[in-house]
Order: structure tokens, then C-alpha cells, then sequence
């Protein structure tokens, strides 16, 4: 799964090399915490936050396949 988020990001940003997501698993959850350049920032969140709204669903939908919760943090 981080795998996929990894594919997902570096595909939309400018400066794939400086990608970096880390996967923090907990009894029942796992958050993928991505970093980008600072100037990819936009381009992960997009317009509205559509971007990340869809790239949340898509790590959801497949969490449930899992069983466990799952979020995505964008960090500075």
C-alpha cells in the first residue's frame, strides 16, 4: 500500500526524487505520512483539496480490503 501511495505522488509532482512516505501502523490503523519539495506542495493538495481527497479515498477504499483504518497526512 505505501507503494502505492509512493507511485501516486511521485506522478503528480514536480521533483519526484524528494518524495518520501512513511508508513506509522498502530493496533488498528495506519497513517501514510507523505513529505514533498515545498513548491509540490499545491500539486499534492490541488485545487480545493480535491487531490487529497482523492488520494485519501483511494488508500481508504483499499485499507478496508486490509481491515484496518487508514489515513494520509501531507506534511510540511
Amino acid at each position: 500500500m505505501k507503494d502505492l501511495v509512493e507511485f501516486i505522488v511521485k506522478a503528480l509532482v514536480d521533483h519526484p526524487e524528494e518524495v518520501k512516505v512513511s508508513e506509522v501502523e498502530g493496533e488498528q490503523s495506519v497513517i501514510y505520512e507523505i513529505r514533498v519539495a515545498q513548491e509540490d506542495m499545491g500539486k499534492i493538495i490541488g485545487k480545493q483539496g480535491r487531490i487529497a481527497r482523492a488520494l485519501r479515498t483511494i488508500v481508504k477504499a483499499a485499507g478496508v480490503k486490509r481491515g484496518k483504518k487508514t489515513a494520509v497526512e501531507i506534511l510540511e
